[in-house]
């Protein structure tokens, strides 16, 4: 019922940026909190940045400073803006997001997209 799809991955410089986009469409009664995840190859899938439904961000130290979270309500879409990227940021970026839909109104429920991939390369 509920859809993640992730947008904006691809193959950047060193020091070069990328903005990630995530749109959630189905039978949506609310998102709750939102958040990026990475899986770079051989690595275990790690945090990256969350942002609640009130706008409170965190993140990873290791993107700290250099990654945005933030996110559009009225358009069910979290973003990650990403500056000053690194070799170590290569990995497969996934959107999720805590979803109330309208088989479970109560509550929320984990939903994720298929990923994104980002390779960060000279």
């Amino acid at each position: 019922q509920v859809q993640l799809v992730e947008s904006g991955g691809g193959l950047v410089q060193p020091g070069g940026s990328l903005r990630l986009s995530c749109a959630a469409s189905g039978s949506i009664v609310t998102i709750d909190g939102m958040g990026w995840y990475r899986q770079a190859p051989g690595k275990q899938r790690e945090l990256v940045a969350t942002i609640t439904s009130g706008g409170t961000t965190n993140s990873a130290d290791s993107v700290k400073g250099r990654f945005t979270i933030s996110r559009d309500n009225a358009k069910n879409t979290v973003y990650l803006q990403m500056n000053s990227l690194k070799p170590e940021d290569t990995a497969v970026y996934y959107c999720k997001a805590e979803i109330a839909t309208m088989v479970h109104d109560y509550y929320a429920l984990d939903y994720w997209g298929k990923g994104t991939l980002v390779t960060v390369s000279s």
